[in-house]
């Protein structure tokens, strides 16, 4: 690939950029070079929402599918070949506000005003997305799409009706087609290699060719994670490779015998909606990983690669029984994902290899699932601890358990001592106990700023407890029992 510049449509036009350093956010160059300044700067870390904007990319029918998503750690290149919406976008061009604008002045849901673009743009999306549906979202649909952004003066109540008020307003001028026909045009772009340190291939063996050259590059997917180690901890990074555009990373396969395979490209968000859509108990997992700017960008197969012991992904997979696939070159393994992780922010990956994909067996209809992220907040916080249990029994017997935590120990692993003290036995009070009391032997978490070692071993003691009141043969406790948030009385 030869170089070039990153080019993207941006207020109108095909923006090209040359003289950015790849590690340029977003953020900055939109403040900066730009001159967009109604995007705010809060936590630079992808927490507060302050920042948010729209990325647009054309999907597979040729129409605009829209992500919002945190420019604070989003890295300037990765925008090539897509659209950016900001703020400055959307009143029309005779000066009308837009009906998220219009609705939050009317409903007084702002004060300070500093969070408020990023409100605005989330409202947006979710007000362009249902519009294109033909649908309108229930207050607690709304209150999900806003579980990225902060806002400390008003609070949710009026920002909230805001986001029903938009949609009784009459609708707005859809999408600019400009953004389209440039999106058309971008797509007939060459694949990106930027100032020889940011390359971007399309297809898998490019990326596997690529990363068998350059082992010591860097792979980046949504930089989540990444974006911090230059806005936080000032890191210089090594070249970067950029998966975001092979295609094949991107695909989710239902196989004939039931499996289901997740590519290492595919978006937190579409990857959970798969996994609810198998296991409808895990729809408030997935609705509490982060936020959902952050679920649009980043990916499972890189939420599973960084490793971290409060991961919200690792546990509930290995409660699945997942497989991770890795790639060297021409060269692909399978391994179980328990087996995967060495020690603390170490696995198991080779030299020039990378997470290719994620392999789920059948999932039988008998098979009882459950997740429990605990955190002090209910919105995009980070687990204390995160629990993946599966549970099938035959007759009265446990006939197989999986029992994953994250939080409890240096990496998500499971509780094998807990679970071989219910495995062929009665699954009732005693045994449940008798599990409780093993993962003492199975963990010896640490303390720290979100939890101390004996809430952490306490608290995975009571998720059993309450994995036995939800699967008990009699009377087992339903989810309005069980959950201070419970879903189908939220209107």
């Amino acid at each position: 690939m030869n170089a070039r510049p990153i080019r993207f449509f941006h207020r109108g036009e095909i923006v090209e950029v040359t003289d950015a350093a790849p590690t340029r956010t977003v953020l900055e160059w939109l403040r900066e070079d730009a001159r967009c300044t109604g995007t705010k700067e809060g936590c630079a870390e992808g927490d507060c929402g302050a920042c948010t904007v729209v990325l647009g990319r054309l999907d597979a029918q040729g129409e605009l599918a829209l992500q919002p998503v945190n420019a604070c750690i989003q890295f300037l290149p990765t925008l090539d070949g897509k659209a950016l919406f900001t703020v400055e976008d959307l009143a029309s061009p005779q000066g009308g506000l837009h009906p998220a604008q219009r609705a939050m002045v009317d409903c007084h849901g702002s004060q300070c005003g500093f969070c408020t673009p990023g409100f605005v743009m989330s409202l947006w999306a979710c007000h362009q997305k249902h519009r294109q549906a033909g649908t309108v979202p229930t207050r607690q649909q709304i209150a999900d799409d806003l579980s990225g952004n902060l806002c400390r003066c008003t609070g949710y109540r009026p920002i909230l009706d805001a986001g029903q008020r938009m949609f009784e307003l009459p609708a707005a001028t859809a999408v600019p087609q400009a953004a389209v026909k440039a999106l058309l045009s971008l797509g007939a772009d060459a694949p990106l290699r930027y100032r020889e340190a940011f390359h971007a291939p399309r297809t898998l063996e490019a990326l596997a060719a690529l990363r068998l050259a350059r082992p010591e590059a860097q792979l980046l997917a949504g930089s989540t994670d990444m974006g911090l180690w230059v806005t936080k901890q000032f890191r210089p990074l090594p070249d970067l490779i950029y998966v975001g555009e092979v295609a094949e990373l991107q695909q989710i396969e239902q196989t004939p015998d039931g499996s289901l395979r997740i590519g290492a490209g595919v978006s937190l968000e579409a990857a959970w909606q798969a996994l609810a859509r198998r296991h409808p108990t895990l729809r408030d997992v997935w609705l509490r990983f982060a936020s959902l700017p952050i679920r649009m960008v980043g990916t499972m197969g890189g939420n599973v690669a960084n490793g971290s012991p409060i991961g919200d992904s690792a546990p509930v997979l290995m409660a699945l029984d997942a497989r991770i696939v890795l790639r060297r070159g021409d060269q692909v393994r399978r391994m179980p994902l328990a087996d995967f992780y060495v020690d603390y922010m170490k696995n198991r990956l080779q030299p020039g290899e990378f997470v290719q994909g994620l392999e789920l067996p059948p999932a039988p209809t008998d098979t009882a699932v459950r997740a429990y992220k605990i955190s002090k907040r209910f919105d995009c916080d980070i687990s204390a601890l995160c629990a993946g249990l599966s549970l099938r029994l035959e007759g009265d017997q446990v006939a197989h358990v999986r029992l994953a935590f994250g939080g409890m120990a240096a990496t998500v692993r499971r509780a094998t001592t807990a679970e071989a003290a219910l495995l062929g036995q009665t699954w009732g009070p005693d045994q449940v106990a008798a599990a409780q009391a093993a993962l003492a032997k199975d963990f010896k978490p640490l303390s720290d700023m979100r939890a101390s070692s004996g809430y952490r071993l306490k608290v995975a003691q009571n998720l059993l407890q309450r994995l036995w009141l939800e699967t008990r043969a009699s009377g087992p406790l339903p989810e309005s029992a069980v959950s201070v948030w419970h879903r189908e009385t939220m209107t």
